[in-house]
């Protein structure tokens, strides 16, 4: 058992909430403990009563209770060996501060209806490799979309790549199998996008409308977002290898944009389906033969500044298995693209 301590926040603990901030510093304090020690006025702050919601800042300091020296919690509660085994079989690059997962198909970044905690971020207690906190998901990937997936190490490290997101210093290439051959080869998309109505409460029907440049402006929740794309191989005029670059990062922005222009991504039954009338024809939702139903999309590369080294990060994730099996039917060879085709194009 610990004597009383007294704890001043620092700008690196930033502002956030008491439980959250006593967690962080002891791992063996449970949320009912922090409740009671609040209760009974035995946890304060600034020498004042505070509840266990209440937010800290910079400066203000805590008193703390004598606490029991108990181990940490198991690391992986609630999470069974075999998840934890694959979460941590995903992870592409660590160092201190970021974990880079190559997100596999068909794992939400986060949680959602009837998911669980099977999920990137229910499953990050089994990456906290030493660490007391989970890492944090600093950006998110659709559910069916594979490929690098950043997670922040600490509190401080997360708000400078949020930030650094939000900036537009980090560059994201993702790779897509699309119905058609795209003209021009090379180009940029600038529909809005508005969600459409009806969709589920856990956003499990969510799908965007693009709306015409022109018409975004007197389109109710309607935002601007913009696309570029490369043509890399083209097969017949039937499906073409292509990479995108999302300027913006609206939810289903590559999808809707591919679909908009006529040419879906192969697998994307919700953007491609027969009922739409664009040069694919359906072939959104099957090429046919021996190509994958699943989503022909995957984020491939990114860069980004390192918020603590300031060194240019970059990093590129192998296409999962269905994506593998097409660019071997097709005879499409990783080696023989650029890493970024954009490059002659600035």
């Amino acid at each position: 058992m610990s004597g009383v301590q007294h704890i001043t926040v620092t700008e690196e603990d930033g502002e956030q909430r008491l439980d959250r901030f006593l967690k962080k510093k002891f791992p063996q304090l449970s949320q009912g403990m922090i409740e009671k020690f609040c209760r009974k006025g035995d946890l304060r702050v600034d020498k004042g009563r505070v509840k266990a919601n209440a937010r800290v800042a910079p400066g203000q300091e805590i008193r703390v209770p004598p606490i029991p020296d108990e181990a940490p919690k198991p690391k992986h509660e609630g999470i069974s060996d075999a998840d934890a085994k694959f979460i941590q079989s995903c992870v592409l690059w660590k160092d201190e501060h970021i974990i880079a997962l190559n997100k596999p198909p068909g794992l939400p970044s986060q949680g959602g209806s009837g998911q669980g905690n099977r999920h990137v971020d229910g499953l990050s207690e089994a990456l906290m490799f030493g660490y007391k906190d989970k890492p944090k998901l600093v950006h998110r990937l659709d559910k069916d979309t594979s490929g690098v997936l950043l997670l922040a190490r600490t509190d401080r490290v997360a708000r400078r790549l949020s930030e650094a997101f939000r900036a537009k210093t980090t560059r994201k290439i993702y790779w897509a199998a699309v119905a058609g051959a795209p003209e021009p080869k090379t180009g940029t998309i600038r529909f809005g996008l508005v969600k459409a109505p009806g969709h589920g409460r856990g956003g499990e029907g969510e799908k965007m409308i693009c709306i015409h440049p022109a018409k975004i402006d007197k389109t109710e929740g309607a935002k601007r977002a913009t696309t570029d794309y490369f043509t890399l191989h083209i097969l017949g005029q039937r499906v073409s290898w292509v990479a995108l670059v999302p300027i913006t990062g609206r939810t289903h922005q590559l999808r809707a944009h591919m679909a908009e222009i006529g040419h879906p991504i192969i697998g994307d039954g919700k953007y491609g389906g027969s009922g739409q009338e664009n040069l694919g024809d359906g072939w959104g939702a099957q090429l046919g033969g021996e190509i994958s139903r699943k989503l022909h999309l995957h984020a491939r590369q990114i860069s980004f500044d390192h918020p603590v080294t300031g060194k240019r990060i970059t990093l590129t994730a192998p296409l999962p298995e269905h994506m593998k099996r097409t660019w071997d039917l097709l005879d499409w060879h990783e080696n023989d693209v650029p890493a970024d085709p954009f490059e002659d194009l600035k």
